[in-house]
């Protein structure tokens, strides 16, 4: 497969947003800072479960973290999803540019 200039972090970014915990988390920092702790409170799994999801979220660029002695602070980043909304308009002005020129053409051939 070719790969473009910013294919990688588009990736990284999809990725990240195509698990449901992943997405869960993102809402939760999106109002405020939390811990790791905090931020696995309502999730059946271990803390070092939510420590791979984050790691892929920062990877992504979503999540940044701040050590306070041995606790660990998420926050939000938003960069990411302007990226992942700007990919996303390209693609929908390109399908909606496809219909309506296939809207045309079944118009002219109705007639």
């Amino acid at each position: 497969m070719v790969k473009y200039n910013g294919d990688e972090e588009l990736d990284l970014i999809f990725h990240a947003l195509s698990d449901t915990t992943r997405r869960q988390i993102l809402e939760t920092i999106a109002k405020k800072s939390c811990t790791v702790s905090e931020l696995a409170e309502p999730y059946a799994m271990s803390l070092a479960a939510i420590s791979k999801h984050l790691k892929v979220l920062e990877k992504a660029g979503f999540v940044s973290r701040t050590k306070e002695g041995r606790i660990h602070r998420c926050q939000l980043n938003p960069k990411p999803i302007l990226t992942a909304e700007k990919q996303l308009a390209s693609l929908s002005d390109m399908w909606s540019k496809k219909l309506d020129a296939l809207d045309d053409y079944f118009k002219k051939i109705k007639d």
